[in-house]
C-alpha cells in the first residue's frame, strides 16, 4: 500500500543508493539478504528478506534504480563521470545536491512503480520490472543515445568489432562459456532452492559477489541466473527444469546487454530485463 511515509523511506533509499552508488548498493542488497535468508531459514520472520532487502533501503528498484539515474545525471548533465553507464562509483564524490536529489526521487518512482505493477498482479518479479522501466525512464530523461544506443561504423568501438558491424548475440564461444556457467549454477542452486524452499538464497549468494566486480576483477554478474533457477525449481521441483531456466536467462542478459547497452550512455540492467521476462513465462505457464 501507499502511505507517505514509505514515499518519503524511499526517496531515503534512492539517496543511499546515489550516495554509494548504483552497484554498491546492490552489493549490500546481497549481504543484507543473506542474513534474511537465515533468519528465515532458521524459523524467524521475513522482515529483512520483505522491508529491507526488497524494501525501501536496499531494494533494487529503490536503491540500485536510483544509483543508475543519478551516474546517468552526473555524467551526461554534469560532466562528473567519463560515462553514464558508470555504475560503480559513489556519488559522493561530485558534491552535488542535484545528483543526490535525482538518486532520491527515482528512489520515490521505483517505489511508485513497483506498487503499481504489484497492484495490477502482473504475474511477474515486478522489483526487476521497476529496475528495467526506471533504467529506460533515465535514459530518456539524461542520455543522448536512444533506447538502443547510437551505432556509428566509424566509432572507435565499432572499429574494433569485425567488419565494424553490430552484434545483437554473443558469438560462438561466449555462447557457450555462458551456457556452460549458468547450467552449472542453475544446477546447484536449484538443488539448495528445493532444500530450502527459499527461492531468492542464489540471488542474494551472487548479489553479494558482486563485491569482486567493484574490485576490479572481472566477475560476472549472475543474480539473473540463481533467481530464475529458484524460481523455476520451485515451480516444478525439478533442478535440471532450474538449470534450463538459467541458461536461458544467462544468454537473454547476455542478448540484453548488446541490445541495451552497446554504443549507450546511461545502464539498462540487462540480470534485470533477463529476470522479469522468464519470470513472466514460469509465473505464467508452470
Amino acid at each position: 500500500m501507499f502511505s507517505m511515509e514509505l514515499i518519503l523511506a524511499a526517496f531515503g533509499g534512492g539517496v543511499f543508493g546515489a550516495l554509494i552508488g548504483a552497484l554498491p548498493a546492490f552489493i549490500f542488497t546481497g549481504f543484507v539478504g543473506l542474513i534474511g535468508v537465515a533468519v528465515l531459514a532458521s524459523g524467524g520472520a521475513g522482515t529483512i528478506l520483505g522491508d529491507v532487502v526488497f524494501g525501501t533501503l536496499l531494494g533494487p528498484h529503490i536503491a540500485f534504480a536510483g544509483g543508475v539515474a543519478a551516474a546517468a545525471y552526473a555524467a551526461n548533465k554534469k560532466n562528473y563521470l567519463a560515462s553514464g553507464g558508470d555504475i560503480l562509483t559513489p556519488l559522493k564524490k561530485t558534491n552535488d545536491v542535484s545528483v543526490i536529489l535525482v538518486g532520491g526521487i527515482f528512489g520515490i518512482l521505483g517505489y511508485i512503480i513497483n506498487g503499481f505493477y504489484a497492484s495490477m498482479a502482473l504475474p511477474t518479479d515486478t522489483v526487476a520490472m521497476t529496475v528495467f522501466t526506471s533504467g529506460i525512464i533515465a535514459r530518456f530523461a539524461f542520455g543522448q543515445t536512444g533506447l538502443f544506443g547510437k551505432y556509428s561504423a566509424q566509432s572507435e568501438v565499432a572499429a574494433t568489432t569485425e567488419l565494424g558491424k553490430r552484434s545483437f548475440v554473443p558469438d560462438s564461444k561466449s555462447f557457450a562459456f555462458i551456457a556452460l556457467y549458468s547450467f552449472g549454477l542453475g544446477l546447484v542452486i536449484s538443488y539448495l532452492v528445493d532444500l530450502t524452499q527459499i527461492n531468492v538464497l542464489g540471488f542474494c549468494i551472487s548479489a553479494a559477489l558482486l563485491i569482486f566486480a567493484q574490485m576490479g576483477f572481472d566477475m560476472p554478474a549472475t543474480h539473473h541466473i540463481t533467481l530464475i533457477a529458484g524460481y523455476a525449481a520451485i515451480a516444478t521441483g525439478n533442478i535440471f527444469i532450474g538449470a534450463i531456466f538459467a541458461v536461458i536467462s544467462g544468454i537473454l542478459c547476455e542478448v540484453a546487454a548488446l541490445t541495451f547497452n552497446s554504443y549507450s550512455d546511461t545502464h539498462i540492467d540487462p540480470p534485470a530485463t533477463a529476470i522479469f521476462i522468464l519470470s513472466f513465462i514460469i509465473f505464467i505457464f508452470i
